[in-house]
C-alpha cells in the first residue's frame, strides 16, 4: 500500500471507497435474447432492490430504459454480474464518485489524495501518478461494479410491449462487499488536518445499520481534525437500503458545507417528479429539499442545468461551471479526455433552455441562487458512465483553486492585497 504525504496547499482529500468497473458496450441483440429467453413482459419490469438472479437483472435494466432514467441497486452474488459482463465487449475501468473525481481533477493538474477500501495490482496500474492514495484493506481484493450505459432511441421487443429508451443514461450494479463494510483508515483523521477541500461519498452501499452508525461515529471523529475553514462536499448516491440516507444526513448535516445530487436524486428525496425547466416547480423543489437535508448549500446537476442555492451561492458560479466544464468533456471525450479538451469546453454554445431557465429562477430567488445553463453536447457514442463524478471533481478543483488563492493573499503583505 502507498503511503501518502500529507497534503499540501489547497489540499484535496477525497473519500471514501472506490472499485473498479465493467463498462459494458451497449448490445441490443444481447438484451433482446435474454428478454427472449426468459418471456418478459410488460408486467416483469421492476427496477428492483437486491437484484439475486439474472432475469431480476434484465427486467431491472429493462425497466430503467423504459423510463430514461439512471440509478444504482445492489446485487446479492457477484456471479451474477460477472455472468451478464461476460456476455458483452467491456473496458475495465476505476470507478467510484471519488476515484473518478480525483483522475479527473490530475488531467487539469490538480493534485488530490485517496481514500480507499479495496486494491489490487489493476487499481494502482491504472491510478495516475499524481494521485495518492490510503487504503483501509489489509489485503488486495476487488469486486468489479457492472456499468450499463443505454442510448436514446434503444430498443428491446417483448411480448407485449416495445421498450424504447426516451433518454440515454447509465445503470450501476454493484456486489462488492469491501465498499458494503467502508472501513475506515486510521490515517484519515491525521490526512483531514491539512485539508482544505473533503469529499465525502460512498456510504450508499452498507447494508447493516449498527455498522453505518458505527462509521459515522468514526468519521464525525476525524473529522474534528478538519480546519474550521476547511470545505466539506458531500454528492449524494442511490442508497442501496432506502432509509440509510438519512442516518447519513443526520450525522454529517451540520459539517457539511456543499450538498451536491443530480436530478434523479432530488426527485427521490422528495417522492415526486420535478418539472426540470419549470423554475416555480423547482424552486419549491430546492426549498423542500434543503430543509430535509439541513444543510447550508445545495448544488443540483441535472442536463439542462447546474445550480447552487443557499448560502453559499453567491461565491459557487465559477465552481459549478467548472463542474459543468469536466462533465461535458467527459461526455464527449469518456477516458481520454485532457486538459485542451476541458478547455475547449468554453467554445460550445450553451443550450437556450438551460439559459433561460437559469435567467429566470436567478430573478425568482436573487442571492441565494447562482444557475449556470449545460452546453449543447453533440456526440455519435457519448459517454453517459461517470457525468456526475466528473461534475464533482470539476466543481472540487474550483474550490480548491479558490482555497489556495484565499491562502496566498492572507500570506501576502498588506500593500499587496491591497
Amino acid at each position: 500500500m502507498q503511503s501518502p504525504s500529507k497534503p499540501g496547499p489547497g489540499a484535496v482529500v477525497l473519500g471514501l471507497g472506490g472499485c473498479l468497473d465493467y463498462e459494458i458496450e451497449w448490445d441490443a441483440t444481447v438484451l433482446q435474447a435474454l428478454a427472449n429467453y426468459h418471456g418478459l413482459g410488460s408486467v416483469d419490469l421492476e427496477r428492483g432492490d437486491v437484484i439475486r438472479t439474472e432475469r431480476a437483472l434484465v427486467c431491472s435494466i429493462l425497466a430503467f430504459v423504459r423510463d430514461g432514467e439512471g440509478g444504482e441497486r445492489a446485487v446479492a452474488d457477484h456471479e451474477v454480474v460477472e455472468g451478464y459482463a461476460v456476455r458483452h465487449r467491456r473496458s475495465v475501468t476505476l470507478g467510484g464518485t471519488s476515484v473518478r473525481a480525483g483522475i479527473v481533477m490530475s488531467k487539469i493538474g490538480v493534485p488530490s489524495t485517496l481514500h480507499l477500501v479495496s486494491e489490487d495490482e489493476q487499481v494502482r496500474s491504472l491510478l495516475p501518478t499524481d494521485v495518492e492514495y490510503f487504503c483501509s484493506a489489509s489485503e488486495d481484493s476487488i469486486n468489479p461494479h457492472l456499468i450499463v450505459q443505454f442510448p436514446r432511441g434503444a430498443r428491446v421487443v417483448l411480448a407485449d410491449i416495445e421498450v424504447v429508451a426516451p433518454e440515454s443514461n447509465r445503470l450501476i450494479y454493484v456486489c462488492d462487499p469491501p465498499n458494503r463494510l467502508m472501513e475506515l483508515a486510521p490515517e484519515l483523521g491525521d490526512m483531514l488536518a491539512d485539508a482544505d477541500v473533503f469529499l465525502i461519498s460512498g456510504f450508499n452501499a452498507m447494508d447493516a445499520r449498527s455498522l453505518l452508525d458505527a462509521r459515522m461515529d468514526t468519521l464525525r471523529e476525524d473529522m474534528r481534525q478538519l480546519r474550521d475553514d476547511a470545505v466539506v462536499v458531500y454528492e449524494d448516491a442511490g442508497f442501496h437500503v432506502p432509509g440509510f440516507e438519512r442516518v447519513v444526513i443526520d450525522a454529517l448535516h451540520d459539517r457539511i458545507d456543499v450538498y451536491s445530487l443530480n436530478e434523479d436524486e432530488l426527485q427521490a428525496h422528495l417522492g415526486r417528479r420535478v418539472s426540470l425547466l419549470d423554475p416555480v416547480d423547482v424552486v419549491g423543489a430546492l426549498r423542500r429539499v434543503r430543509d430535509l437535508l439541513a444543510v447550508p448549500t445545495l448544488v443540483v446537476h441535472t442536463r439542462y442545468w447546474t445550480l447552487a442555492y443557499g448560502a453559499r451561492a453567491h461565491e459557487m458560479r465559477a465552481a459549478i461551471d467548472g463542474g459543468v466544464s469536466m462533465a461535458s468533456a467527459r461526455y464527449l471525450h469518456g477516458d481520454a479526455m485532457t486538459q485542451d479538451d476541458y478547455s475547449a469546453v468554453a467554445n460550445i454554445p450553451r443550450q437556450p433552455v438551460g439559459e433561460g431557465f437559469a435567467t429566470r429562477i436567478e430573478s425568482l430567488l436573487g442571492d441565494l441562487v447562482r444557475c449556470v445553463a449545460a452546453r449543447g453536447l453533440e456526440a455519435d457514442s457519448p459517454t453517459t458512465v461517470g457525468l456526475g463524478d466528473a461534475f464533482m471533481g470539476g466543481m472540487v478543483a474550483v474550490i480548491a483553486g479558490q482555497a489556495t488563492d484565499r491562502g496566498a493573499d492572507a500570506a501576502a503583505p498588506a500593500d499587496a492585497r491591497s
